[in-house]
């Protein structure tokens, strides 16, 4: 990979920020992409880098916002138009690009997804073993005193022995956390949440005694069983951090009427509108092509 697009990532990675990195694997004469090739594909679509010619990068763009919206990667095979098609197959994607110049290409890619954030609230043993445990499985951990730092937290974690347990809950609650972890005994737990008086689906978000049932004893085991249950909310049950308004949505999406590629519809995109109708084309030609077909200028 080009040391600028892995800077680039890296830049990307410690500002929080998702995308996908997509990584030319095969190239088949004649195309412009090379193997090594390599580029990033931001949320609102803008590539940077390079991955091949303009009908090639579209086909990058749709198929690396769909990975962004699901996670996990996937490897794109793009084939001109009338070869043979790849059987359909887990984790691989094909499609026929009418545009090409006769070659083929694939290309990996990988969604980069922020670590989950989780919060621990407290100065205690069992905090700070939360914080020793959770870096290693690949969350990444902040600390607090109260409940003034949780905003964008997928997780937080109350491990304060009763300081402060009810205005962190709260605060928690207001910036929307997925999960709410309070390390009681069954009985204060209850009496805990039953003092703030919430909702049905409040309550459902706020969980105490918090951790799967492992027998756990020590600082070390409430930790391990505490993240267990982090863990299988966020594998099993999809937990994820707030909605961030400050994250664009990813970009509409519409089929080229002249060669049938899906394109992504930005500020770039070839764009025709004729008696009312929107058009949307992989490049300027299939545009010219539609225009000259239906008479519009």
């Amino acid at each position: 990979m080009h040391s600028s697009i892995a800077s680039r990532a890296a830049e990307l990675i410690a500002q929080r920020r998702r995308f996908v990195q997509a990584t030319v694997v095969r190239a088949q004469c004649p195309t412009s992409a090379r193997p090594g090739d390599a580029a990033i594909v931001l949320a609102d679509g803008t590539i940077e880098g390079f991955v091949g010619g303009q009908c090639a990068e579209e086909s990058v763009r749709v198929t690396a916002l769909d990975v962004l919206a699901r996670g996990g990667s996937t490897l794109l095979r793009i084939l001109p138009d009338g070869s043979d098609s790849f059987p359909e197959a887990p984790g691989a994607v094909t499609t026929v690009n009418p545009c090409l110049s006769g070659g083929a290409i694939e290309v990996f890619l990988e969604a980069k997804l922020p670590a989950a954030r989780l919060v621990v609230v407290g100065a205690t043993p069992i905090a700070d073993a939360l914080v020793q445990l959770g870096g290693p499985l690949g969350f990444a951990m902040d600390t607090a005193l109260d409940g003034g730092a949780v905003t964008g937290a997928t997780a937080v974690l109350i491990a304060s022995h009763g300081r402060e347990e009810e205005a962190t809950i709260r605060a928690a609650l207001d910036a929307e956390v997925g999960f709410i972890g309070l390390v009681a005994s069954a009985t204060r737990g209850a009496a805990v949440i039953e003092s703030l008086g919430l909702n049905d689906d409040e309550r459902k978000v706020v969980h105490s005694p918090v951790g799967v049932d492992i027998g756990a004893r020590t600082a070390e085991e409430i930790a391990l069983s505490i993240l267990a249950d982090v863990v299988r909310s966020v594998r099993v049950d999809g937990l994820g951090p707030p909605k961030d308004d400050t994250e664009p949505s990813l970009p509409a999406t519409a089929v080229d009427p002249v060669c049938g590629m899906t394109v992504t519809i930005g500020p770039d995109t070839a764009h025709l509108q004729h008696d009312g109708v929107d058009y949307w084309f992989c490049n300027p030609g299939c545009r010219t092509r539609h225009a000259d077909e239906l008479g519009a200028a």
